[in-house]
């Protein structure tokens, strides 16, 4: 298990790789990106904005995978984070598919573990997706009165 110290320098790194701007690019893609269907999602990554799907997913995988090893204390990094939480928000409704679609059963199985393992992890991740979309939706209403 790391110290605190560590923790909070790699909780550090970790933000400082957020900052990079093909990254950053990728995570506003990821806020307003709204799969309804396993097909939506699908051709969305085989799309031109694919490539930020996957840095953004791989990048909180990873994070999740240094978590669950011991390398970051879980507790620090749920306080510092919650991106992780939205990601994984927009993905799991499709994960079954995806799996098997993509002929890996275990893609993003850190992510999840670490999302769904926390106490209140099954409630964080339902409340994020319905408030994500709310706000998406408010957002698509204004946009629509602005039009008229």
């Amino acid at each position: 298990m790391s110290t605190p110290a560590e923790s909070a320098n790699l909780i550090l790194k970790l933000y400082e790789l957020r900052r990079e701007d093909t990254l950053r690019k990728a995570r506003d893609f990821m806020v307003f990106f709204d799969p309804k269907t396993t097909e939506e999602m699908m051709e969305a990554f085989g799309g031109p904005n694919g490539v930020y799907i996957r840095m953004v997913t791989s990048y909180w995988e990873m994070a999740a995978a240094l978590v669950l090893n011991g390398a970051i204390d879980p507790k620090m990094f749920s306080e510092a984070n919650g991106e992780h939480i939205l990601v994984f928000s927009k993905i799991e409704p499709f994960l079954p598919q995806l799996r098997e679609m993509m002929g890996s059963p275990k893609m993003l199985s850190s992510l999840e573990e670490l999302c769904l393992g926390m106490p209140d992890g099954r409630t964080r991740v339902d409340q994020t997706r319905e408030r994500i979309r709310a706000m998406l939706a408010r957002r698509g209403a204004a946009a629509g009165s602005q039009k008229s």
